[in-house]
């Protein structure tokens, strides 16, 4: 049976709930819900195993927050005896618009320290990680009460219908493969 760790990055603490620095989080929470499962508080991550079409899925939400995830990672990569492509790290992305996801096998930490972590820990950027689009509507020099902002209510209903379409593609990624997956997913535009 394939295990996969599938990983969502965030804070910790009611207030950083719903903002968008911890997307990773509330995305890992719909996968979980969806499959019936919950969340237990383990070392250095809430942890919850759930099947899904033979798999077996390992969803951690790190509890080092955003900038130590990788230390997380590694400790369940290890624990789990896991490998690096059946892992896939899910985070915030200032870059990509908010109609957009972007799943990719590599690539570089863009400036997001969670991914940043993860690299070091790993020592490596051949990881898979989903991009959540966030926009970059901020003032210049603002980004960081941007990222640890909660969405606007315009936002929200097109937020909600993107964690649905990160949980499909999850449940693609773990029975179809990462490069299936990205043809299907990396395209589309998700609007309301």
């Amino acid at each position: 049976m394939s295990v996969f760790l599938i990983v969502g990055i965030g804070n910790i603490g009611p207030e950083y709930a719903g903002t968008r620095h911890n997307i990773g989080f509330d995305i890992a929470d719909a996968l979980v819900q969806k499959h019936g499962g919950s969340f237990t508080l383990e070392r250095l991550a809430s942890v919850s195993e759930i099947k899904w079409k033979g798999a077996t899925l390992i969803c951690i939400k790190p509890t080092t927050y955003v900038n130590l995830s990788g230390r997380a990672i590694k400790y369940w990569m290890d624990k789990k005896k896991i490998s690096v492509e059946r892992i896939l790290v899910i985070a915030d992305d200032i870059a990509l618009p908010i109609t957009k996801l972007r799943l990719r096998p590599t690539g570089s930490d863009a400036g997001h320290n969670g991914l940043k972590s993860v690299q070091e820990a790993l020592n490596t950027t051949a990881y898979p990680r989903l991009r959540f689009g966030v926009g970059n509507d901020f003032p210049k020099g603002r980004q960081v009460d941007y990222v640890l902002g909660r969405w606007n209510q315009l936002e929200f209903p097109l937020v909600k219908l993107k964690i649905e379409k990160s949980v499909e593609l999850i449940e693609s990624f773990v029975t179809m493969g990462i490069e299936w997956t990205m043809n299907q997913y990396n395209k589309l535009e998700i609007t309301l």
